[in-house]
């Protein structure tokens, strides 16, 4: 057993305050938006010029020229803004945006982040992430433990380039949660039906108790 996507989309709406302004990056993190707790005053913050971002929207529903940073259809609220790149990237830089939640290829055990390009495969650009891990107060990253081969993605060094160094402060995966602490990474919360050997043996970085 382990968390499936919008499992793991529920466990990083936990990390959510009221009164926050929160950047969700691309894949798994966008599930994030559909499992804001009732009553929470969340606004979420898109680095392509959107504050107060809705839902995904409905079959139909969509607007091609609504969408998030990733490309994807989302709806607009009563209270949205719209606004240019730059002004989107001095809310970041000025430190206003309180957590991001990102995804990653890698991360290591001093929370270092790699998640904007594999060398010699086509990519679009490192878009706002180096930014973002530099200018907000927290980032949570959700990710799969490990890749396709059954390799382990949770690393002692990074093996690809790196976003940010010592950026990460909390790791969400599909066999459970880890925080960024001095000597490695400790274990907060296992999946369920997963073992502290399972997420051990899965895990390259050094887990600490």
């Amino acid at each position: 057993m382990s968390w499936d996507r919008n499992q793991m989309a529920a466990i990083a709406a936990r990390e959510l305050r009221d009164g926050w302004y929160v950047n969700l990056g691309i894949g798994i993190p966008t599930l994030v938006s559909n499992h804001i707790p009732p009553g929470f005053s969340v606004t979420l913050q898109s680095e392509n010029g959107m504050l107060g971002m809705g839902p995904f929207p409905l079959a139909g529903e969509e607007d091609a020229d609504l969408i998030n940073a990733g490309k994807q259809t989302i709806t607009e609220l009563p209270n949205s803004a719209y606004f240019d790149s730059a002004t989107s990237f001095a809310m970041i830089r000025g430190g206003k945006i309180n957590m991001a939640i990102l995804g990653a290829m890698e991360v290591s055990e001093e929370g270092d982040l790699a998640n904007w390009m594999i060398p010699g495969k086509l990519v679009k650009g490192m878009g706002g992430a180096m930014d973002l891990v530099a200018g907000v107060g927290r980032v949570v990253v959700v990710m799969d433990h490990t890749n396709k081969a059954g390799e382990s993605k949770v690393l002692r060094r990074c093996t690809l380039p790196l976003t940010g160094k010592a950026v990460v402060d909390r790791v969400i995966t599909n066999l459970g949660m880890l925080d960024v602490v001095p000597g490695g990474l400790k274990i907060v919360e296992l999946a369920e039906g997963v073992s502290n050997e399972q997420l051990r043996s899965a895990t390259e970085a050094t887990i600490v108790n």
